[in-house]
Formats: C-alpha cells, sequence, structure tokens
C-alpha cells in the first residue's frame, strides 16, 4: 500500500532432467521464439547502444535518470522537465508537459513486454488428464498513461493484451485479451507533519516478500483490485486502510473483467521503520467469499485475519519472518487456522561473487479432522506465483517447507541461485496443496506427512536497464503420498525475457 508495498528472492538427477528439457526448449521454441523475441532484444539493445554513446559531459545527468520501478505508478520523471536531461530516444513521451509554468504537471507514457517459453512435462503432477504435459509462449504486453495534473494529483491509466499460445489448458491466469488493468485516481499531500496519500480504483497492491497479499507477478496475468485505500506517513511511521473488492479475470471479451461483491478484502495496517535496516508491520484483514468450497468445510466465508511481520538486515544477516493466524467461519465451521514463514541468510560481503548462504522455513497448518466441526486448513489469500518455486507444485496450505539455498553474484548484472526445498504435510488428515490452493485428489487421509524435495536452479541477468532476463528449472522428486495418488515426479523450466519503458 503505497511506496512501502513491495512486491519479492540437487539431486543427481537433476543435471540429466535439466539437459533434457534444454534441448526440448530449443527444438520447441524454434522460429516463434525468435520472431517474438528479436524485435524485443533489438529495441532494448538499441537504447542500450544509445546511452553508451552519450557524451562524457552528459554521464553525470545520465546517473540522474528516474529508474523504472514494478510498481509503475510509483514513478517520478518530472526531472525530464529540464532539456538538458532528455538523453534518450523518445524521452519527449517520458515527459510532456501539460502546463509549462508547473514541471510536476506532465503526462508520461510507458510500456511493459514480457515473453516466456515453458516447459512443464507433469503439470500438477500428472494427476489430472486434462492437464497433459506441455510447453507453450506466454506474452504480456501493458500499456500506460501516468497523468500528474500537479505535484498533488494523479491518474494513472494501464491496460494490457496477455496471451497463451500453444498452451493445453488456459486458466484466468494465462490470458486476459485487450483490457483495462488499472486505472485509479490518487492523492498525496506533503506536510511538515507527515504525507497523506490515498488512491481510489482499480490498482495494484502487495504486502512484504508477498507470501500472502501479492501482485501475482508470476503468472502471466497479475492480480489488481477495485479498492479505496488511504495512509498517512512519517519517517517512523506508516498507517494504511483499505476496502477491496479483487479483480476476477475472464477472456472473452476485451474489457469483460469485472469484480463484485462476491470476494471482500478489507483491513488496516501499520508499519514501523525500527533502524534504517529493520523494520516491523502488522495488519488485521477480514477476508469475505461467498461461496467458498474446502476438503472439509463449505459455503460463506468469513475469514479473520491478524499478521505480524518483522524484516531487517545486520552485520552480513538478513531475515523476513512472518506470522498470520485465521478465525472465522465458512459455512457452519469455524475457522482456526495460521502460518509461519521466515527467509533468513547470512552474505559473505568481502568475498568474490558475495555468497549469501540462505535458509526459508514455512509451516502452514491443514484441517485434523473433517468432522469435528472445526476448519483447520489456511487460506494463503492472494499468494505470489514465485514464493517457492515458478513450477507451481507448493501451495502455502497444510505444509512444513525447509529449504537451505546459496546465492552468488559474479558481477553486478548477473545472479544465481540453487536451493533444494523439503515438503511434509502438516497433517495427513489433509491433503497436499499445489499453487493456489489446490487439493492434490486422493491425498487427503492417506499416506505419510513426507511430500518430497525438488531442486530449483535460478539464473537472472540485467542486459541493461530495460531488458532484464530470466531462466529457472526446477525438478520435483514426489513422496509415497503424491505417488499412491497416481503422481510422479515432476520436471519445468522457463526462460523470461522482460522489457520496460
Amino acid at each position: 500500500m503505497g511506496r512501502r508495498l513491495k512486491g519479492g528472492q540437487m539431486i543427481d538427477r537433476q543435471r540429466c532432467v535439466t539437459s533434457r528439457l534444454s534441448i526440448a526448449l530449443s527444438l520447441r521454441s524454434g522460429s516463434k521464439a525468435r520472431s517474438l523475441l528479436l524485435p524485443l532484444a533489438a529495441l532494448a539493445f538499441a537504447q542500450g547502444g544509445y546511452r553508451s554513446a552519450l557524451a562524457a559531459d552528459d554521464f553525470s545527468l545520465e546517473q540522474k535518470r528516474p529508474s523504472i520501478k514494478a510498481d509503475r505508478s510509483q514513478e517520478d520523471w518530472s526531472l525530464l522537465a529540464d532539456p538538458k536531461r532528455r538523453n534518450e530516444p523518445l524521452d519527449r513521451l517520458k515527459y510532456i508537459p501539460l502546463f509549462p509554468s508547473n514541471p510536476d504537471s506532465y503526462i508520461s507514457l510507458g510500456l511493459n513486454l514480457r515473453e516466456i517459453f515453458e516447459v512443464s512435462d507433469a503439470p500438477a503432477f500428472g494427476i489430472v488428464p486434462a492437464n497433459p504435459r506441455d510447453s507453450y509462449w506466454l506474452q504480456r504486453a501493458q500499456f500506460h498513461i501516468d497523468v500528474h495534473l500537479n505535484e498533488n494529483w494523479q491518474l494513472f491509466t494501464q491496460f494490457e493484451d496477455v496471451r497463451a499460445f500453444d498452451k493445453t489448458v488456459i486458466g484466468p491466469n494465462d490470458a486476459n485479451r485487450f483490457d483495462l488493468r488499472l486505472a485509479f485516481i490518487g492523492y498525496t499531500q506533503e506536510t511538515d507533519a507527515g504525507t497523506f496519500r490515498a488512491r481510489v480504483g482499480r490498482q495494484d497492491f502487495a504486502f512484504d516478500l508477498e507470501r500472502f497479499v501479492s501482485v501475482r507477478d508470476g503468472p502471466n496475468v497479475r492480480q489488481a483490485f477495485d479498492a479505496v485505500w488511504a495512509g498517512w506517513e512519517t519517517d517512523a511511521w506508516r498507517f494504511y486502510g483499505l476496502v477491496s473488492q479483487p479483480v476476477q479475470y475472464r477472456d472473452d471479451n476485451p474489457f469483460d473483467d469485472r469484480s463484485s461483491g462476491d470476494v471482500l478484502f478489507s483491513g488496516a495496517r501499520v508499519e514501523r521503520q525500527l533502524s534504517p535496516t529493520i523494520e516491523a508491520s502488522a495488519y488485521y484483514a477480514l477476508y469475505q467469499r461467498k461461496d467458498a468450497t474446502f476438503l472439509a468445510a463449505s459455503g460463506e466465508e468469513d475469514r479473520h485475519v491478524l499478521d505480524i511481520r518483522s524484516a531487517g538486515k545486520y552485520a552480513g544477516f538478513d531475515w523476513d519472518a512472518e506470522a498470520m493466524g485465521q478465525v472465522g467461519q465458512v459455512g457452519s465451521a469455524d475457522i482456526l487456522a495460521w502460518a509461519v514463514g521466515a527467509r533468513t541468510g547470512y552474505t559473505f560481503e568481502d568475498v568474490p561473487w558475495s555468497p549469501r548462504i540462505g535458509l526459508q522455513f514455512d509451516v502452514a497448518s491443514g484441517d485434523r479432522d473433517a468432522r469435528d466441526g472445526m476448519l483447520g486448513t489456511f487460506n494463503p489469500l492472494f499468494p505470489n506465483g514465485f514464493y517457492f518455486s515458478l513450477g507451481g507444485h507448493t501451495g502455502y496450505a497444510n505444509l512444513i517447507h525447509l529449504k537451505p539455498s546459496i546465492t552468488v553474484q559474479p558481477t553486478d548484472d548477473l545472479t544465481l541461485i540453487a536451493g533444494v526445498g523439503l515438503l511434509w504435510r502438516q497433517t495427513t488428515q489433509d491433503a497436499v496443496y499445489t499453487l493456489p490452493s489446490v487439493p492434490v485428489a486422493g491425498t487427503a487421509g492417506s499416506g505419510p506427512t513426507w511430500t518430497g524435495a525438488y531442486a530449483q536452479v535460478k539464473t537472472d541477468y540485467r542486459f541493461n536497464p530495460n531488458l532484464t532476463g530470466s531462466l529457472e528449472a526446477v525438478h520435483y522428486q514426489v513422496g509415497s503420498a503424491l505417488r499412491n495418488a497416481g503422481g510422479h515426479d515432476s520436471n519445468y523450466v522457463r526462460a523470461e525475457l522482460k522489457y520496460s519503458w
């Protein structure tokens, strides 16, 4: 919410799996990959080349250019009111003055384009016959118009066209032909005591590492909310409140996305900056859904949520720990659910490549007795698609998750990550869940707690400030609970290019 809401971070058989899937990637992508990626790469590298040709006298100005942010509505291009700072092609479209007498009054245009090729040989562990082995191309194109009437008022509109090519099963997270993604009016007023901010309309918001409230950037279609929120910020404190309806996505016709009172999410949040590198936060939220279905209960869902979190860095250590409790009702059943998640690590800053040794730990409750009138299955609300891995094998419900990892950075622009995740169920009476919170058929009430293990390797590279790329490979080795339900080992590879202007 506001400026403080952020959007977030091997088995021997893996070598064989990665090699085999890499071959599949090169064979299946073929001419389509080249035809989609070459214009994107040419545009980005042309901008990069233009920057490298800037005169030395302009270097200091170039260093002060506004940066492109994950939340494009937070960008401030008013510095380009000075013509000397307009050093890149199309800068005249990044700053179009409205009232020449006021440099804070302008229109800024922008573009996001993301191309993804994915291979998955066993979606949902191969248990769903209608969702077979697949390889496909995903494309997301977004265009925005950011109008700043003055230093206080902002009108932000973003359109998108999201496509899935050659995908066997296309869901609401995969495709959304030309539609309105964001459209809101924002107000900001700075005073000596602090800053007041408010937004009304269709917008993004995300909390912290996006464990439970996210913009859902991993899947092809992001999650937006039709919402009203307001906040007060000082140097040390931030207070926010919101009322929202999550957007429900359709792909039948252009401009057919809607939200409704069938799903409501509202709450209040407080954040405290304890030191320059340490922060704490807490929030209360009410999640309401008219037609909820769980294995042990169904009906109208009223879920009260209390969340606390601490995050920071100190002397090479970093951490992000969060706990959430949930009470309420689903139909006639009472809710009592909880979750705890933590990521911690230590970075050897004086060692070449700055290696970071990390450990991730997550626990989420499951339902221990389907007949006791108490629902213990944790609801992860609006989880992101990359907190565990982009393979979508793991949902944040009824699980115990332990993941050691290592991250190295050979250059400022290249990051390499490798990790091994170990998974158990919190209770065998509940199911194994995949992303976002889908129970795997045949797993509830049978088999051991051991769910399986996965190996993950990921590479992120920044070609220039406008173009980034990543490659991720995941091998999931199922445990007996999944194998007895008809599941089998799964391999997943994802290659991504992302351009922002």
